[in-house]
């Protein structure tokens, strides 16, 4: 009887992870390596990516560091290329680069820092997939995965633009579902809760400071951690989810559920 946990081997697939420089995006690439893929590291910061890229490679995984803009066309055709070169192809698609979202509600943002939070995390995760999909259709097997929210599906005050957007990712990875389950590609969301990135330094100044904030707010009273949401990504990319697509993966902690 074959070992259920093989189920959860990447080994033979290429995975690209944009934003896997840090964070979340960071803890996935890794954990794509350890599980046997070959990882493009993809960030908008280069020294980031080779870092990441070296991370994994001094394990003894195989992986690269590249520069890309997700929200320019072109950018992301030359690094999907670049990949292809290196690698030969590309089953696994992880769209988790994110630009710093403004705080505030619809009339206090002004259309240019809607519009750069919109090309970034939305068009970014429409731009690589339109890259990378054909090379699935061409292999007739692939899985997507957009990084989305737990606020894709509640509000929160002076959080529209970012809620705009993950809850339009979450429809978008439906749709993309049902445009290309029939090629073999599989398309989910994972929303996680807030977790211990640079991220809610970044918000709340100090780590301890958005642990005391954020963390009574969820169920089982603490942040999340990247490699939570990495086990997650590892699963909605190996064949142990094959039965899966279309779906929201939420790992929040409970945040959603009061």
């Amino acid at each position: 009887m074959e070992n259920i946990l093989n189920k959860y081997s990447l080994t033979g697939k290429v995975a690209i992870v944009t934003g896997a420089g840090q964070g979340i995006c960071r803890a996935i690439a890794i954990a794509f390596a350890q599980a046997g893929a070959q990882v493009a590291c993809l960030d908008f910061l280069t020294e980031n990516a080779v870092r990441t890229a070296d991370e994994i490679n001094a394990m003894g995984g195989k992986a690269i560091g590249l520069y890309v803009d997700v929200s320019d066309e072109v950018a992301t055709q030359n690094a999907v290329s670049e990949v292809v070169k290196n690698f030969g192809g590309v089953q696994v698609l992880l769209n988790g680069a994110a630009a710093k979202d403004p705080s505030g509600s619809v009339v206090d943002y002004s259309l240019a820092d809607w519009n750069k939070a919109i090309s970034v995390n939305l068009t970014g995760a429409f731009l690589m997939s339109k890259v990378v999909i054909p090379h699935m259709i061409q292999a007739k097997t692939g899985s997507v995965i957009h990084i989305a929210s737990q606020l894709g599906r509640v509000g929160i005050a002076d959080r529209a633009v970012y809620c705009a957007i993950k809850g339009a990712l979450i429809n978008l990875a439906r749709a993309m579902a049902v445009d290309h389950s029939a090629q073999g590609i599989r398309t989910n969301t994972i929303s996680p809760g807030a977790i211990e990135t640079e991220r809610m330094t970044m918000r709340f100044g100090t780590m301890e400071n958005a642990r005391k904030e954020m963390g009574p707010m969820h169920l089982v009273g603490r942040l999340g951690l990247p490699e939570e949401i990495a086990l997650a990504a590892l699963y909605l990319a190996s064949d142990a989810s094959a039965f899966v697509t279309g779906s929201d993966l939420l790992i929040d902690g409970g945040y959603a559920a009061q």
